[in-house]
């Protein structure tokens, strides 16, 4: 196999979600469209901004940011170096 700088690209399947907001939220949304649309010149939907806003607010949350990592398993570890470690603690 050959050894690509690039390693296998991650799923991208996108997945819908339907949700119900307040209708304060609803408006705040629709303001940050217009106000996007006014500072860059392009018209976004509310629908297309969302999930880039939800990828910001995630990415910003250090504290959840933390958690995550602490909570999954050594993702960047290889098979033999996971048997090694696991031989300790028996």
């Amino acid at each position: 196999m050959a050894d690509l700088k690039l390693g296998k690209l991650p799923d991208r399947t996108p997945s819908k979600m339907t949700i119900t907001v307040s209708a304060d939220l609803n408006q705040a949304l629709k303001d940050y469209a217009a106000l996007y649309r006014q500072t860059y010149g392009e018209s976004e939907t509310v629908a297309e901004l969302i999930p880039f806003m939800l990828a910001g607010f995630l990415e910003g949350d250090r504290a959840f940011a933390k958690a995550r990592k602490e909570s999954l398993p050594a993702a960047g570890m290889s098979e033999k170096s996971r048997r090694m470690s696991g031989s300790d603690s028996e």
